[in-house]
């Protein structure tokens, strides 16, 4: 894990920042939570009638502040605010190797545009997810009733929230971050984006490259690969992910089914008729959700434990502990919303489904039911808001050196994207972690090391890095 290469030999960035308040066109207030006793909040309008909620940890070193750090914790749909409420642990800011971010820079926190406390905030109604309907039709009828069931759900979603659903992609997103940027009074952007954070941030260093001083995107997502791909990708990221837990399982005593056939049991799991009861939902949790729920496990190793002992309940008859995100978290909507606008989905007929899930069952034999890409491909098929940012080819030029970074065993962002990211990055470096779980800064404090020394110093990794 602490293997290092050496630090590439570029020109240190300028250290020198405006105050805290130099400049700043925002009205932080105190907001203090149990967790961020410094905390304050703020909310910035912009533009098409939004209002950015925002939150601020300051620095605790001011006399040796670099800036303001911006961060955004992926989703589509992640609330920053949120985030920095419970102290930034979702930034691993509790981490010992993320203490100079907190001595150094002023975080930031932001919730995007339709998103958490923003307003007007993306609102859909409970039947946006059905577990009724699969996400894998094996009819035309089947196939019809999801399309007419996303229409349906989107029909709501936009009857809710009003004419703003339909500006709530990430290129859109990218000028509030600019916004943002000019109200607190900063020269150029400091940024940390996990997972989706990835895609917003390149999105702005394309659009702003000269307003950007040091740029982490971690867990990365490439916006130039056709959707087809990126599904098929990912649904290969997820199966490996999958057999990396069963061999985790096989020897770790922290494994509820060590010495057994760990995948073996979760086909078992995944073929029981009529579902497994939840009495936390009051009725049976259906193959496609219990995947979903065992891919939420999957994401960080810590949760692993946790997850065999969910897999091992489920099979004794218990299936609250594999209950899918979906069906918990009410961000789900802007999930939806905003994948819609920028991704789509790439079906055109029951024919062109059916083929695309005969490669996605073949590349993922174990874990094909679900995956983030499907859920996004086979949720947006029928959705009537008009996508608003598709893939297509992207070249940022012109920035500071910026930091791309991908692991080897990612479930949820593969290590191809962040090599594709880097290729559209003129500028930029690839960091790889060698080890498990979905992004480098909260699986490994190799990557934060290198994270934060790049973002005080504007000095990249000397290419080829790799963290063990």
């Amino acid at each position: 894990m602490k293997t290092l290469a050496a630090i590439t030999a570029l020109t240190l960035l300028p250290l020198s920042a405006p105050p805290a308040s130099a400049a700043s066109g925002i009205d932080w207030k105190p907001c203090a939570t149990e967790y961020a006793p410094t905390l304050e909040c703020a909310s910035l309008p912009v533009s098409d009638g939004f209002s950015i909620a925002l939150a601020k940890l300051p620095a605790t070193d001011p006399a040796r502040r670099v800036g303001s750090l911006l961060t955004n914790p992926g989703g589509p749909g992640g609330a920053g605010v949120t985030v920095l409420k419970y102290g930034g642990r979702g930034f691993a800011l509790d981490q010992p190797e993320m203490a100079e971010v907190r001595q150094r820079f002023d975080v930031i926190g932001f919730d995007p545009r339709g998103v958490g406390d923003s307003r007007p905030a993306i609102t859909c109604g409970p039947g946006l997810h059905d577990p009724a309907i699969s996400r894998f039709p094996r009819s035309r009828a089947d196939y019809d009733k999801l399309l007419a069931h996303n229409r349906a759900s989107g029909g709501e979603c936009l009857k809710k929230t009003g004419p703003g659903l339909s500006s709530v992609d990430t290129w859109r997103a990218a000028d509030d971050v600019e916004a943002i940027r000019v109200a607190l009074g900063e020269p150029k952007v400091n940024w940390l984006g996990v997972s989706y954070g990835s895609e917003l941030g390149a999105v702005y260093a394309e659009k702003y490259p000269k307003r950007v001083r040091t740029m982490v995107l971690d867990g990365a997502v490439d916006h130039s690969r056709p959707t087809r791909q990126a599904v098929l990708e990912e649904a290969i990221a997820t199966e490996s992910a999958l057999k990396d837990f069963a061999r985790w399982c096989t020897t770790s005593a922290d494994c509820a089914f060590r010495g057994k056939d760990v995948l073996a049991a979760y086909d078992a799991l995944m073929r029981t008729p009529g579902g497994v009861p939840s009495k936390q939902l009051g009725r049976n949790v259906t193959a496609e959700e219990l995947a979903a729920g065992a891919y939420g496990g999957l994401i960080l190793p810590a949760f692993w434990p946790d997850l065999a002992k969910a897999i091992e309940a489920a099979a004794a008859g218990n299936a609250d502990g594999l209950v899918p995100y979906s069906q918990l978290d009410p961000s789900y909507g802007a999930y939806r919303a905003i994948g819609c606008h920028d991704f789509g989905s790439p079906f055109t007929s029951y024919a062109d489904m059916r083929a695309m899930q005969g490669l996605v069952k073949t590349l993922s034999p174990h874990g094909w039911r679900y995956s983030e890409f499907w859920d996004m491909a086979s949720g947006c098929a029928g959705w009537p808001v008009p996508s608003a940012y598709l893939p297509r080819p992207q070249r940022v030029q012109g920035t500071a050196p910026i930091l791309v970074v991908g692991g080897e065993h990612d479930p949820a962002t593969p290590l191809v994207w962040a090599k594709g990211l880097a290729r559209n990055i003129e500028n930029s470096t690839l960091l790889v972690d060698a080890g498990y779980g979905h992004t480098g800064l909260l699986n490994s404090a190799c990557v934060r090391t290198e994270e934060v020394k790049y973002l005080v110093s504007g000095v990249t990794p000397a290419p080829g890095t790799v963290c063990r």
